[in-house]
């Protein structure tokens, strides 16, 4: 686990909760150890910006096995790794009467799931997971927002609950993360291998920043001119308007008349800033397009460019379902901004603090508030 080196952990008493002490000298960045729910108490309410949470859940066990009840034998070690993890019983049963409690459209979401799952181990993970996602919609800010990480097997699910308790006009995102190469072949079904960002908004407005890829080695060819004022590079691209028949923009310009994409007076403009580009040999004018202000490819949300932490990785800790600090770095760059509060309550191996602090470093330091689970 990565500490802040100006935190102390200290375990808890038995039975009590562990904390995080600081000295008067440390920053507000908390980790706590124990049931998230509980240390969920603790955080004011609207006062983080960012939650990020990849909840516990086995993304190879067989679908079907999700769906038994406590009274059928599990039928595999792998079955039963899951249900260590989310079993229905005690735990469950008291999560599920606090959501009745709540009433409204999560309480009706919920009602209706346990109508048609049953008692069964899916039924189990979405309860406890609607409790937690209904304390951490308090939580957020009116500007903040929700990530969401988990796998198809439950995604559609967790959706409808994020529905109830967000609001539909709160869905901003279903992003779809490429996380392994597929294996081997797939005799009976196409090869599973992607996970599931659930990305909702707390109001209308929120933080975002626009997230971009580089160009590729291909494209970053075709800024093959040099500026001869500023030595920048750039590529002449088309002035020309596809519609021919645009009489306002039908004019004569340096001995060319056609119908330009610009006003005469925007067209001058950009001469007198250097950003026309008259071909040697008197050929039709064109437009500077500058590499240094093109921002690149916009990140859509299917997300194949980031890979998995591999097992030769430099960042692998070992952690079974550690995620790279790349997913972590786009989401926090995109959904908040520096001295913002990001809550991850489910730490795991902490790769959202890592993000945090490389995040930090290069502007203004981020403030986070980790939970690990004690069970998980």
């Amino acid at each position: 686990m990565l500490f802040n080196p100006l935190l102390t952990y200290v375990p808890g008493d038995t039975g009590e909760t562990g904390r995080v002490i600081e000295p008067a000298s440390a920053s507000v960045n908390k980790l706590y150890f124990g049931d998230n729910l509980d240390v969920l108490q603790e955080i004011g309410d609207q006062s983080v910006d960012l939650v990020y949470l990849d909840p516990p859940f086995n993304s190879q066990a067989l679908y079907n096995v999700l769906f038994k009840s406590p009274k059928e034998d599990a039928e595999s070690a792998q079955a039963q790794a899951f249900r260590d993890m989310w079993t229905w019983g005690d735990e469950a049963e008291w999560s599920y009467k606090e959501i009745m409690k709540l009433g409204g459209g999560t309480a009706r979401f919920v009602d209706a799931l346990r109508s048609a799952l049953k008692e069964s181990d899916m039924m189990a993970y979405l309860v406890m997971m609607a409790i937690r996602l209904h304390v951490l919609h308090r939580k957020l800010r009116s500007t903040g927002s929700l990530y969401l990480h988990c796998d198809p097997t439950a995604s559609h699910y967790l959706k409808i609950l994020l529905d109830g308790i967000f609001g539909v006009e709160s869905f901003t995102n279903e992003i779809i993360w490429q996380r392994t190469t597929p294996k081997g072949l797939a005799f009976t079904r196409f090869p599973s291998n992607h996970d599931v960002l659930l990305f909702y908004r707390a109001g209308e407005s929120f933080i975002w920043t626009p997230q971009y890829k580089p160009y590729s080695e291909e494209y970053l060819h075709r800024y093959n001119l040099i500026d001869d004022a500023t030595g920048k590079q750039f590529q002449a691209t088309s002035l020309l308007n596809p519609n021919k028949d645009r009489p306002n923009l039908t004019y004569d310009f340096h001995g060319h008349r056609k119908v330009w994409r610009w006003t005469r007076d925007r067209m001058l403009k950009a001469e007198n800033d250097g950003k026309i580009y008259f071909p040697p040999g008197g050929g039709v004018p064109r437009e500077k397009r500058f590499l240094e202000e093109q921002e690149g490819i916009p990140v859509t949300s299917v997300w194949i460019d980031i890979p998995p932490v591999n097992a030769v990785a430099q960042e692998r800790i070992g952690y079974p379902t550690q995620k790279p600090i790349a997913l972590l770095d786009r989401i926090i760059q995109a959904s908040s901004k520096p001295g913002d509060m990001i809550l991850d309550p489910f730490c795991g191996c902490g790769t959202t603090i890592e993000a945090a602090e490389r995040a930090g470093t290069q502007v203004d330091r981020y403030r986070y508030c980790g939970t690990r689970d004690q069970n998980h």
